[in-house]
């Protein structure tokens, strides 16, 4: 099995990267790879395309307004990342809907500039907002407001778009809807689940003229995803985590017998978590929904059917008496692994030697440089404002 990251890169020029959306969101390019095959269509094509008896899973979080420029008395800029919260409660859906006084881990800008015994204010419209810096080794901050507001109140008017560090420009008052999903709902996403930035009212009617099923999970896409693969060998790469919320009803309806084609890398991910928190369970009936990044490559001496890891998980549920249930991920997915739910992806084009490239090349193998090739030879946009693909190994 190939490990060298050095694999998992191609030439991808500057000029290639999408720094801004199209005009029409469902006017992308769409490249599908169906068992091999390569043809190249139009966005809006997707729903004749898709395999019969499927349904798509989309990832439905909200991108938050993450990022807060302060401006210290000297002139001096700091900017502060929310990245996960701390206190008063690490639930994203709660610290959300916080009152007063939060805290939050960050990545911090000009950090050497904030002095610890500084308090930094931003203020628009009568809203005011003071940060405290509380621990200057893992960046936690301290936000204190008026408590009549909640927390996401606050940011939404006073913090500006988190757009990816490759988007090389300054957001503006057009990337506070485009770089949000026309369905996104629960906040707390600091990056958008970009496969579903295609998908417009136009495109989910056409998929319910067609009976296409969808159905919605939640996972809230941390900063982690743009991290690099800084080591030669994939194996040793720390994966990030991330907080994903799950129904009764989803996991229902993966058991209807149909094919399941994930909305994007995030959504794929907290389907796979899914299955593994299953086979926990039959390990351990007590175990927690937390999924570690080499869960996957555990030697195990049964690994259980798809249905008996998702009953696993029903019968949890409904022995806590809960129709939702939240948990945390980090899993790895790279070539070698195993996919157990997920058998079709429609995602964009990602950046070299990335995690997401990884997830790709395990679920179609070595033709992933064949894809990427087609697409960089056709002229698609690349990267979370470029175009997409429908990945679909077995037909």
């Amino acid at each position: 099995m190939i490990t060298s990251v050095n694999e998992f890169t191609y030439d991808l020029p500057h000029d290639r990267i999408a720094l801004h959306p199209l005009t029409d969101r469902d006017d992308s390019k769409l490249l599908i790879y169906r068992r091999g095959e390569i043809k190249h269509r139009k966005f809006t094509d997707l729903p004749a395309e898709l395999p019969d008896n499927s349904m798509l899973v989309f990832n439905n979080t909200k991108v938050i307004p993450a990022r807060l420029r302060f401006k210290k008395d000297t002139g001096a800029a700091i900017e502060v990342f929310l990245l996960e919260p701390m206190l008063p409660s690490t639930l994203l859906s709660h610290a959300m809907q916080t009152k007063g006084e939060c805290t939050w881990k960050c990545a911090i800008g000009n950090l050497k500039r904030w002095n610890s015994e500084s308090t930094l204010s931003l203020s628009i419209n009568n809203i005011e907002l003071d940060a405290s810096l509380i621990e200057r080794t893992n960046g936690i901050v301290r936000f204190q407001w008026r408590d009549h507001l909640t927390f996401a109140e606050v940011i939404e008017s006073l913090g500006n778009v988190p757009l990816p560090p490759y988007i090389k420009r300054t957001a503006d008052e057009h990337d506070k809807q485009r770089y949000q999903t026309v369905y996104s709902e629960p906040e707390g996403a600091v990056a958008a689940p970009t496969a579903g930035l295609h998908f417009t009212s136009r495109t989910l009617q056409a998929l319910k003229e067609k009976a296409i099923p969808v159905d919605f999970v939640t996972l809230h896409v941390s900063a982690g995803t743009f991290l690099p693969i800084k080591v030669e060998d994939i194996t040793d790469h720390q994966m990030h985590r991330e907080q994903i919320i799950i129904t009764l009803q989803n996991i229902k309806n993966l058991l209807r017998g149909i094919k399941v084609i994930a909305v994007g890398t995030t959504s794929m991910r907290t389907l796979e978590s899914l299955f593994w928190f299953g086979v926990k369970l039959l390990e351990n009936s007590d175990a927690k929904f937390s999924v570690n990044q080499n869960d996957p490559y555990q030697n195990r001496q049964l690994i259980p059917k798809t249905t008996e890891a998702l009953y696993a998980v029903i019968e949890f549920m409904e022995m806590k008496k809960i129709d939702q249930i939240i948990g945390e991920t980090s899993i790895f997915i790279r070539p070698g692994y195993i996919f157990r739910i997920c058998q079709g992806l429609i995602t964009n084009f990602h950046q070299p030697a990335s995690t997401l490239i990884l997830l790709v090349a395990a679920f179609i193998g070595d033709d992933w440089k064949r894809v990427y090739a087609e697409a960089m030879n056709n002229g698609y946009r690349f990267l979370s404002y470029g175009d997409s693909s429908l990945l679909l190994p077995d037909g």
